[in-house]
């Protein structure tokens, strides 16, 4: 007979006990294991977001309601691509004079770039944040946001397949395309914890290591790089071009808003929690990879829009990034990285908020048909 004793954090020892007394090493604090019949009920008081005890169950009592509150809205917020029209998108691309050359490389690009991205983030999602994230609330807002990267990916091949666009081109942009590639690959130093199914957090080194990936994913990924791209194919829109296309992205941006906040009040509750993480070397660090993603990101937009367009040019979007970036060195806590900078793209607030625009379930569609299936 073997009797077991074991916890769900990385705070308490995880052990089992054989007839002969042999013990065996810890197991991760993954919330999956034996149940610790023994370890009493949860308190709200013992739950915190790192190397907490994390029983699969442990949902209520709700401690972070903030984390609930945005599980809820990204209910609310239910969509699907297909339900979106691309029949005046298909006739516009198939027409010889719907878009110049440049509007068409930038839409592509922009289209790559994302492709590519939503499956970095939900791969970060399922294979590491969710093991390391203690806190069951936050988890329930991870497995929504892991159905909507899914959504936004799908919303890439919808696009793809209506337009009939190269497959091979677009979905192998981040490797042939400079500026897709330097922001990607500079990602992937971010995801390290993917590949290391031994890695957990408990003790500093660790615990700042997962703080920074959700800085890369959280404030950079979402909060930055996805911000050029949206005001370009959000400028489509407002001239009455791509509209389905435009339509969706608003879509997108609305999810990526909750995201990029939720992963902002996770980054500053685990700071809360565990104040010896943000040392002034660590937040200097942290003030490093924003200089350099925004530095990645300009390349990117002078790369796309090379030449102006839609009423947009690269030393707009450079303005644009600048902004972007002091924001989000002011949410986690950092000096601003530029002198004060006005927004150049002041409707893209109103672009976040869908009810001054219309009410997408008045606008969907049940039927629908790709490029490929109209006849010309």
């Amino acid at each position: 007979m073997t009797t077991f004793a074991t916890s769900f954090g990385s705070d308490t020892a995880a052990s089992f006990t054989d007839v002969e007394g042999d013990s065996a090493p810890a197991v991760a604090a993954s919330g999956l294991g034996a149940i610790d019949t023994a370890g009493g009920r949860v308190s709200v008081s013992e739950k915190r977001m790192i190397n907490a005890r994390a029983d699969v169950n442990q949902l209520l009592p709700l401690k972070y309601h903030w984390a609930w509150e945005k599980y809820l809205a990204g209910c609310n917020n239910q969509w699907m691509p297909t339900e979106v029209s691309m029949q005046a998108d298909i006739a516009l691309w198939k027409s010889p004079n719907g878009l110049t050359d440049a509007e068409r490389q930038m839409l592509k690009r922009n289209l790559g770039f994302f492709a590519t991205a939503e499956s970095l983030v939900a791969n970060n999602i399922v294979l590491a944040v969710y093991r390391q994230l203690t806190n069951p609330e936050c988890r329930q807002f991870l497995l929504r946001q892991a159905f909507e990267e899914a959504v936004h990916t799908h919303t890439f091949q919808y696009i793809c397949e209506s337009l009939g666009l190269d497959e091979g081109e677009l979905f192998n942009m981040y490797r042939e395309v400079p500026s897709i590639t330097e922001k990607d690959a500079w990602a992937l130093q971010y995801t390290k914890n993917l590949e290391d199914p031994s890695f957990k957090t408990g003790d500093i080194e660790s615990d700042r290591a997962f703080l920074r990936d959700l800085v890369a994913f959280y404030v950079i990924f979402e909060g930055m790089w996805f911000y050029t791209g949206f005001a370009q194919i959000l400028s489509l829109g407002r001239r009455n071009k791509m509209v389905g296309i435009a339509e969706q992205y608003q879509y997108i941006l609305r999810d990526e808003s909750i995201h990029l906040n939720f992963g902002i009040d996770v980054i500053n509750q685990i700071k809360i929690e565990n104040p010896e993480l943000w040392s002034t070397e660590f937040a200097a660090e942290i003030s490093g990879m924003l200089a350099k993603a925004c530095e990645l990101e300009i390349t990117y937009g002078r790369e796309t829009l090379s030449t102006g367009m839609l009423g947009l040019s690269a030393a707009q979007c450079e303005q644009y990034m600048h902004f972007i970036t002091n924001r989000r060195c002011v949410q986690i806590g950092l000096q601003p990285l530029f002198e004060d900078t006005e927004n150049p793209f002041p409707w893209m607030s109103e672009m976040m908020d869908l009810k001054k625009e219309k009410n997408f379930f008045e606008t969907r569609v049940i039927e629908y048909q790709t490029g490929g299936g109209l006849e010309w």
